[in-house]
């Protein structure tokens, strides 16, 4: 019996990463959680209660990774899972092996995030080209790191 309850102690480890929000309280444009993917909300619709049901709250996103959409239904008095999102700038300093080389406010270099594919990823190699020096914002989701835009580095 120990075991299982060990098995279940490694696969609750992701519960930091979201925190509960009751499905009424949700709206268009905000995060959550569906089938197991951080999305953001893209339309959302509350259907009617039944003589003895809770109102439902239909939801349809899409991963903020893969831009892939999901759907799912929820009683508008449940809860579900957001996920905690991280927003970091910064500096771009180099493009090597389809990889960014980004400094922190620290000047600690680290070059582990990939270049990603879309407008994102053809803006920041265009920027580079131009030799242009630009600030890259990440999105910290789950376990991923995620580019999500550039902006121009401002001298005071």
């Amino acid at each position: 019996m120990a075991h299982t309850d060990e098995d279940f102690q490694s696969g609750d480890s992701g519960a930091s990463t979201t925190y509960p929000k009751q499905c009424s309280a949700l709206r268009k444009n905000e995060h959550v959680m569906l089938k197991g993917h951080p999305c953001k909300i893209v339309e959302m619709s509350t259907s009617k209660t039944g003589k003895h049901g809770h109102a439902k709250v239909h939801l349809v996103g899409l991963d903020m990774i893969t831009n892939k959409k999901y759907e799912d239904i929820c009683p508008s008095t449940h809860n579900m899972n957001v996920p905690k999102i991280g927003r970091t700038d910064y500096q771009f300093t180099d493009l090597e092996d389809g990889y960014l080389a980004l400094m922190n406010d620290q000047g600690e270099i680290r070059n582990d995030i990939k270049l990603p594919d879309g407008d994102i990823g053809k803006d920041i190699s265009d920027k580079n080209d131009k030799k242009e020096q630009f600030m890259v914002t990440v999105l910290k989701v789950l376990d991923d790191e995620i580019p999500v835009g550039t902006k121009a580095i401002t001298t005071k």
